[in-house]
């Protein structure tokens, strides 16, 4: 009975075989052999090694160069050859002794060396001390925190705002106090290194769109429509932000914000502004862009701007709707964790918010400053003026490269050295090439601020070119 069954299993067996496809057989096949192989093929034992000897260990060790830590930086590096400053950078200014009218400095409303702003500072100096040794949420915050908040908030007509000790920080801590893992923002290819270690910081996913380029900006988002229609569970839970700068720090050109607005509400995307460069620049009160545009600033879902400029100040500041200020307060990382800004900034920057307030003509004053200078800047040959008009940060670049980025480096530092032996002080911009998303071509950045006269104008102008055709043709 059993031999019959066995016989019975077997024709099965064969008949199976028979049936199965013939991919089945060989990948069977294959296994088969595979398995014969590891049980036959031969075992090898490595080799032990003998110990070194104590002489030998030696020379090894003698013998080897570690990798350096950085690579080698050249002798000649500008961050290693620095200008030196005596006295303040306020309108004349002692670069390596020699007493040059300052084209440099972001003084933009002469407010560095006034005698109000110091004032403030001194007594602020004499009633709080020199620093506050702790962050906002650890006996760091102090009444004239408290009081420069209020005056921003109301200056720029929001609910509230925030201020932060380091300028590069605000929006490079704004940012990702918002934008996290998953969610998506659309940026500028000519955003500041601050907004880009904010973005980076975020690890959200990034998507650049060219310079000032609305139709562009728009392909990305209706792309990003029509990628979200796909998955519309996880399109819901994804937050979608749109940065940009008010005046472009690194072109000198103006974002064009209303037709920002229409796509922000088009594709139901969140505004964050970078507005450093045009705080206390444009607009009939220095309001910023908003102001410059008449565009409602509740449009606009977060404003950020240094205090390092416009306000002669450290520091900055993001303003807002109430809830997402207070946000900050719980995870703006350079608010949470950074000594909170010394008391006599914070006044230094009240008593400057107090005379742009009540002198409303120097916005007007710098503007037709700027406009003064932009005309006379052009025809330079070999150089082209970049940036708006009434920009008070323009660039020169080279109409063209020589094809190499270090040697037209050196050509603009030429005309820079020798504007200063002439008692113009001009400074080339300067970016950490490797770190830039989208690095700038060299420039040469021409600064203006209401304390430079008409002569004075004029008399920068006519060096620029006199040295450019000299050391260009």
């Amino acid at each position: 009975m059993a031999t019959a069954a066995e016989q019975w299993v077997l024709v099965e067996m064969v008949q199976a075989l028979y049936e199965a496809p013939a991919y089945h057989l060989i990948l069977e096949g294959i296994l088969i052999l595979w398995i014969i192989r590891l049980l036959f093929s031969k075992t090898y034992k490595l080799q032990e090694r003998s110990d070194l000897t104590v002489k030998e260990k030696e020379e090894l060790i003698e013998e080897w160069q570690p990798e350096p830590l950085v690579p080698p930086v050249p002798k000649d590096h500008p961050a290693l050859n620095y200008n030196i400053v005596s006295g303040p950078p306020s309108h004349s200014i002692v670069v390596n002794g020699k007493k040059c009218v300052n084209f440099a400095s972001f003084n933009f409303l002469g407010l560095l060396d006034n005698p109000r702003v110091k004032a403030a500072a001194l007594a602020s100096l004499k009633k709080y001390g020199v620093g506050t040794c702790g962050p906002r949420g650890f006996y760091g915050t102090f009444d004239v925190h408290l009081d420069l908040e209020d005056r921003l908030a109301r200056f720029m007509k929001t609910e509230e705002a925030i201020i932060y000790s380091y300028g590069f920080a605000t929006i490079a801590s704004a940012i990702p106090a918002y934008s996290k893992r998953g969610d998506i923002v659309f940026a500028d290819r000519a955003a500041c290194f601050a907004i880009q270690k904010g973005l980076q910081a975020s690890r959200s996913d990034i998507k650049l769109f060219k310079h000032n380029d609305m139709a562009d900006l728009e392909r990305l988002l209706k792309e990003q429509e029509i990628e979200d229609q796909k998955n519309p569970r996880k399109a819901r839970v994804t937050r979608r932000f749109i940065v940009a700068e008010g005046l472009y720090v690194n072109t000198g050109a103006i974002c064009p914000l209303p037709e920002l607005v229409k796509l922000k509400y088009k594709y139901k995307a969140r505004i964050f502004l970078e507005e450093s460069l045009s705080f206390g620049v444009l607009g009939e009160h220095g309001r910023g862009v908003t102001e410059h545009f008449g565009i409602n600033i509740d449009d606009i879902d977060l404003i950020s701007a240094n205090m390092e400029n416009s306000l002669a100040s450290i520091g900055g500041f993001c303003c807002g709707r109430s809830f997402v200020i207070d946000h900050q307060r719980l995870s703006g990382q350079g608010y949470c964790f950074s000594a909170s800004l010394p008391p006599l900034l914070a006044a230094a920057a009240i008593e400057a918010l107090n005379i742009m307030e009540e002198n409303p003509g120097l916005f007007a004053v710098l503007k037709e400053k700027c406009k003064r200078i932009h005309k006379a800047l052009q025809g330079i040959s070999g150089l082209k003026v970049v940036g708006e008009s009434f920009s008070p940060a323009l660039h020169l670049q080279l109409e063209e490269s020589t094809g190499s980025r270090e040697k037209d480096i050196k050509l603009l530092q030429e005309i820079v050295n020798q504007c200063m032996s002439r008692s113009i002080a001009l400074t080339q911009a300067r970016y950490l090439e490797k770190e830039e998303k989208c690095l700038p071509p060299p420039s040469i950045r021409v600064v203006v601020t209401v304390e430079q006269t008409e002569e004075e104008l004029e008399r920068a102008a006519a060096t620029i070119k006199e040295v450019a055709q000299a050391v260009l043709l």
